[in-house]
């Protein structure tokens, strides 16, 4: 029977409560909706649906399923219990085992299946038995449980092994009990026998124990001219060419070789799983204070606060440039450290962050970053800002770490298009999960026992920890743990490498109380500075940043950090003159926003300057208005519709206007008047783009279980359909693909129902050779060629 119908019928037999239990686990199943057992099975066997599972399976539970894996073929009928599986798996109880195949079984990665016909005759047996449900063992890949491939498989996949088989195994004495064998088939069965025997390693050379023991965990190795170190019947002191040459290294090109099953089962005394991994390994952890962990956090929140906010009133005033391959080039980021007083890397996490919150976008037809988002970012409460920067960076595939500095060529230029791990959000979210679950083992065994203590897990703590709970996804984090700590690290989700109380309550999605937090411990916004006589001004503290723009307009930022300095002086005072401001204005603001009396020097500077400054004036024009009639320039002044214009009046009969003299023109003449046109005049004038501000995003949210309502809807579609019918149109295309992939295992025909472009279907029977990528190619024995069909033109498959 088909997996894929068995599954169907098993779930169809189950309760609800089960059910639910499924959908929780593997939410992909319902969403969307599926209309029926049979899609819900072909979905469960689905490849992606099933990478998601694996990935969420403890190392127990992964070493028992590859261990039903390699001892079971459905094609035989030969099913697994706890029984056999306790010969293949080391300190496991047969109570343990049916445990973990009952979670497994929950979980539809496996199924319950007839015993094997050997033993049909036990009746009244309570045996449970199980096989693996479709496309498991492609979805664990060549080598489960850390051990090769047997040796018929061995023989196919290498060509030069396949031809010396035969001449390895008679030189091996007592490989071949009888005649010598011819056949390559045939002499994979005799050293699939004698290879799992103890007397196979009799008469090694020294140190080869050694070679085996570097096959412990994985099956290949690389071996220098490996193809022509094959000697059958040679005995050498060299162990690897020993090995070799006694088939017990299979060469699979030039360079790697393999180590087959049975002699990697017999250096595991002949079992798959040498011993079960019931609890998780003790990992070392160290503690810092409470103190030095808030201070760390609340520096980093600032500074990323402060640096975020700075880069939307830099790319507000000069758009930030990208290169013509994508991305932003060293210069321009250099420039952009620089202007925001910060080091490169900061930089590129400001960007990256202010990218996917929204705050910076990208213009299609300038290729530059624009601070759309700039004003409705500077409108947040500072908890609020911070909120957004975590949960876009908790949930965005992006990396900023691979454009940050690092060793080697591999570093990404900030916000190009190769910066994205699609796994990202998992790593960072399990990461930061495991970290939690460590300090909240510490807290319970007492191990910060003194008061005000947090607890520090290291990035090898947190490997082995999360090798044991998600094996599959431990091998990906490796290149991201790094990584993600130091974002951590930057953000401050941690300080001191502990998980703040913020950064934890953000993982549970608890952002009320994470506002909380915000609140009581970031320090509120100041609105006073410190004038001194030396021309400067103290910031004691994070200013607001309506106040910290006009008075970066006013004096030039100098050194890092919440104390900020800003140092007054002739230029800058000029700058923000030619902004708009006058003496007045200045000596206003400062008044109002200094908690000491203005110093005399810098009273006299701003009025200095400001006596010096407008003596000659400079403007922009594109194009002037002349006229005798004074009182209709009056009125096109007045006239909202001209606005566009930018008109400015320079004396009683001249107005001068930004636009060009063919867009005045145009808008002169929609409001009723004549104007004639200076030919002699440049018609052509660039005007400065400028981009509406938007309202800032708020942050895609997570994608979250199926609620109740959803669960109840989908159960209640499951149970009035058919639990047999199997011809979905989800089902029948997998299950066509269960019956190719099985004919070709088997090596048999099958007849297949193809339709071609015209419509017209027809009845071949033909051998499958191989199917990938949506196509199976076939052999077709009466015309004896080969053929590449179209799996989405199969619309029925059976064995032959």
């Amino acid at each position: 029977m088909s997996s894929i119908r068995a599954l169907a019928e098993e779930l169809s037999a189950r309760g609800n409560d089960s059910l639910r239990h499924l959908f929780a686990a593997r939410p992909d199943l319902i969403m969307p909706g599926v209309p029926d057992f049979a899609a819900l099975a072909a979905r469960a066997c689905a490849r992606v649906s099933l990478q998601r599972a694996l990935e969420a399976l403890s190392k127990p539970e992964l070493q028992v399923l590859e261990a039903l894996v390699l001892t079971t073929n459905e094609d035989e009928g030969r099913s697994g219990s706890a029984v056999e599986l306790r010969h293949a798996v080391g300190n496991a109880t047969l109570g343990t085992l049916e445990s973990v195949l009952a979670a497994l079984s929950q979980l539809a990665l496996i199924y319950r299946a007839d015993p094997p016909d050997t033993i049909h005759s036990a009746s009244g047996s309570r045996r449970r038995y199980y096989l693996p449900v479709a496309r498991i063992r492609e979805v664990l890949g060549s080598y489960p449980a850390g051990l090769g491939r047997s040796y018929t498989d061995l023989t196919a996949a290498s060509a030069l092994f396949s031809d010396r088989a035969a001449a390895i195994v008679n030189a091996i004495p007592g490989a071949v009990q009888q005649q010598p064998v011819e056949h390559h088939i045939a002499a994979a069965y005799a050293l699939e026998r004698w290879a799992a025997l103890p007397e196979a390693l009799e008469g090694a050379p020294p140190r080869t124990a050694e070679v085996l023991a570097k096959f412990e965990n994985w099956p290949v190795g690389a071996v220098p001219h490996a193809l022509a170190r094959i000697r059958p019947g040679r005995r050498t002191d060299n162990p690897v060419d020993w090995l070799l040459s006694r088939g017990l290294l299979v060469p699979l090109d030039d360079e790697h070789v393999e180590l087959p099953r049975p002699v990697g089962l017999a250096l595991r005394g002949g079992r798959i799983v040498p011993e079960l991994s019931l609890t998780p390994p003790p990992v070392e952890t160290t503690t810092t204070t409470e103190a030095l962990r808030r201070n760390a956090a609340l520096g980093a929140i600032g500074d990323v606060l402060r640096t975020v906010s700075a880069l939307a009133v830099e790319a507000s005033e000069r758009p930030i440039e990208t290169l013509r391959a994508g991305g932003v080039g060293t210069r321009e980021l250099r420039r952009l450290a620089t202007a925001l007083r910060t080091d490169p890397d900061p930089a590129v996490f400001a960007l990256e962050l202010a990218s996917e919150a929204g705050v910076l976008s990208l213009d299609p037809d300038t290729s530059t970053w624009r601070a759309t988002g700039a004003e409705a970012w500077l409108a947040l409460p500072r908890p609020e800002q911070w909120l957004i920067l975590a949960t876009v960076w908790l949930d965005t595939h992006r990396v900023p770490s691979l454009a940050m500095s690092a060793e080697g060529s591999d570093q990404l230029s900030p916000l190009s298009g190769e910066g994205q791990r699609p796994d990202a959000p998992a790593v960072r979210r399990r990461v930061l999960e495991v970290m939690a679950q460590i300090a909240a083992e510490s807290g319970a065994r007492g191990t910060a026992q003194a008061r005000g203590r947090c607890t520090v897990a290291g990035p090898e703590a947190l490997r082995q920890r999360i090798d044991w709970l998600q094996p599959r996804l431990g091998r990906r984090l490796r290149g991201l743990l790094d990584m993600v700590l130091g974002e951590a690290a930057l953000l401050g989700f941690t300080g001191s490498g502990a998980l703040t109380s913020v950064g934890e309550a953000v993982l549970r999605d608890d952002f009320d109380a994470a506002r909380e937090c915000l609140e009581e411990f970031l320090p509120a916004g100041v609105d006073k500075v410190l004038l001194q006589a030396d021309l400067t001004a103290v910031a004691p503290g994070y200013l607001d940043p309506v106040l910290a723009r006009r008075l970066a307009l006013l004096a030039v930022p100098e050194g890092r950090g919440p104390a900020t300095i800003y140092r007054f002086s002739a230029a800058s005072l000029r700058r923000a003159l030619d902004a708009g401001e006058d003496a007045a204005s200045i000596h206003a603001f400062l008044a109002e926003h200094s908690s000491t009396p203005v110093p005399q020097p810098l009273a006299y500077l701003v009025d200095d300057t400001a006596a010096r400054h407008g003596r000659i004036r400079v403007g922009r024009a594109g194009s002037f208005i002349a006229s005798d009639d004074e009182a209709a320039l009056a009125g096109l002044l007045a006239d909202p519709a001209a606005r566009p214009l930018g008109l400015t009046q320079i004396a009683p009969t001249v107005v001068v206007s930004n636009a060009s003299p063919s867009e005045v023109a145009v808008v002169l003449r929609e409001l009723g008047l004549s104007p004639a046109v200076d030919a002699s005049l440049d018609p052509v004038v660039r005007l400065r783009r400028r981009t509406a501000a938007s309202p800032l995003p708020t942050p895609a949210p997570r994608p979250k279980q199926p609620d109740s309502e959803t669960v109840e809807a989908q159960l209640a579609i499951l149970r009035t359909q058919s639990p047999v019918g199997l011809n979905g149109d989800e089902a029948a295309p997998l299950m066509g693909i269960e019956t190719l992939q099985k004919a070709i295992r088997l090596k048999r025909a099958v007849r297949l129902n193809i339709v071609d472009a015209l419509g017209n279907s027809s009845v071949e029977e033909l051998r499958p050779v191989s199917i990938s990528a949506g196509r199976v190619r076939v052999f077709d024995p009466e015309r004896e060629t080969e053929r590449v069909l179209s799996v989405h033109r199969i619309i029925d498959v059976e064995l032959a």
